[in-house]
């Protein structure tokens, strides 16, 4: 039994019930920054997607078999439910039970907290949206380009464009990442509003390299998710020039089962697997600049990659592929005192060596200017960087989101926002 619920501490307090695309812990992303930076304006009821009892170790949120539904408190501010669902949850037949079984056990969620929600926030479009009351707001917050994503999610897309149209006409507002979705979902006869993806920017004297990491400079880092997104060839032409490279993240395994174990196994190259996130800062700390390198497809065209952000902020020049989201924040970046070194957009394998080589000049002469103790990315630029960064903040994220919403300040109290992995 639950005792007086966290949530209830503040009664007038506005809640958002929030309907994630991943679980709490695992990967951190879009869905969990946000609500960690919207959590200064509301109580949030955080719901994980549901699994069954047959779903993978990997995808479950907790490590035994879970047959009921569960509240767990995550701080005074976030709670979090875990829902189930029926075996074949994705497949045709049965995944029509999926959201109305998260529906009720949410429900049951809401009525133990003894609250009622300003607003539903679903960044997944598995009829979630709808029917919580009249006066209770239903955001679709976008992403990614979910039908895009089909394939790479292993989803029927003739299922994803159906469930895609049923939310965008039950969403009162509609929130993308991308000007790319903004243009999609806007031809179906919608206004959507575009927040990108945010970042958190770590101080000068940020945490010192780690001590498992021993590479020759100049160090290329590329931090996040390893999976089809990533353009292999444009990595394997990074360490051909010469650069030493850090990689740092988890894999997806169906991604280039036999190239990436024979690039993690040449000579400058150094693989450290998932992290916990608090230990990304020093990690970002060990490299020079860091890399974009996805690969040119329609999913990718519509996302707006967190990489890219989060090298920033952590004082770091960028490379990145000729992606909408890279040109975005580079038309940006023209309008702020920056310099123009911060990000470069490349549109090959080739260029991106040659956008490396502008920033840090050729192996020998990066490696004796190291040795007389100087750096060739300067302390301006990594200023530049950071300062660049600060206009994309998660913070500044959650704040247009807020007023997209309608939804008032909670208090202005920090909340001690850390970056995440």
């Amino acid at each position: 039994m639950l005792s007086r619920h966290p949530l209830q501490e503040e009664v007038d307090a506005r809640h958002l019930l929030w309907f994630a695309g991943v679980s709490w812990d695992g990967i951190e992303g879009t869905d969990r920054r946000m609500v960690r930076a919207l959590a200064q304006y509301a109580h949030i009821l955080w719901v994980d997607p549901p699994v069954s009892v047959v779903s993978p170790k990997r995808y479950r949120s907790v490590a035994r078999r879970q047959f009921l539904p569960s509240i767990t408190t995550v701080d005074r501010r976030i709670t979090r439910v875990s829902p189930v669902a029926l075996p074949g949850k994705t497949r045709p037949g049965i995944r029509w039970t999926t959201a109305p079984l998260s529906r009720v056990q949410t429900r049951w969620a809401l009525r133990k907290a003894g609250i009622r929600p300003f607003a539903v926030v679903a960044t997944r479009l598995d009829g979630l949206l709808g029917g919580w009351g009249s006066d209770v707001k239903n955001v679709l917050y976008g992403t990614d380009d979910y039908v895009a994503g089909a394939e790479l999610m292993g989803l029927s897309p003739q299922w994803l464009r159906a469930i895609e149209q049923t939310a965008l006409r039950k969403a009162d507002v509609v929130i993308v990442v991308s000007s790319t979705l903004e243009a999609k979902w806007a031809a179906y006869g919608v206004k959507p509003v575009l927040i990108p993806n945010g970042c958190f920017v770590t101080s000068g004297d940020a945490d010192p390299p780690p001590t498992d990491v021993s590479l020759e400079p100049p160090v290329i880092g590329l931090v996040g998710l390893l999976s089809d997104r990533i353009d292999l060839d444009i990595i394997d032409k990074v360490v051909d020039a010469g650069f030493s490279l850090l990689i740092v993240g988890p894999r997806d395994p169906s991604w280039e089962p036999k190239r990436f174990p024979e690039l993690i196994a040449r000579p400058g190259v150094r693989y450290t697997g998932a992290v916990p996130p608090e230990t990304v800062p020093s990690y970002l700390s060990a490299i020079d600049v860091g890399i974009t390198p996805y690969r040119d497809s329609e999913f990718n065209r519509a996302s707006f990659p967190l990489k890219t952000l989060e090298y920033l902020g952590a004082g770091k020049p960028v490379v990145s592929a000729d992606l909408p989201a890279a040109r975005w924040l580079q038309a940006d970046l023209a309008r702020s005192d920056a310099s123009s070194q911060v990000l470069s957009v490349a549109t090959n394998p080739a260029e991106f060596v040659l956008a490396l080589r502008k920033l840090v000049g050729d192996s020998v002469s990066f490696r004796s200017a190291r040795q007389k103790g100087d750096t060739v990315i300067s302390a301006k630029l990594s200023a530049d960087c950071r300062n660049f960064a600060e206009r994309h903040t998660w913070s500044r994220r959650a704040e247009a989101f807020s007023k997209a919403i309608g939804l008032g300040q909670l208090s202005t109290a920090p909340l001690g926002l850390g970056l995440g992995g």
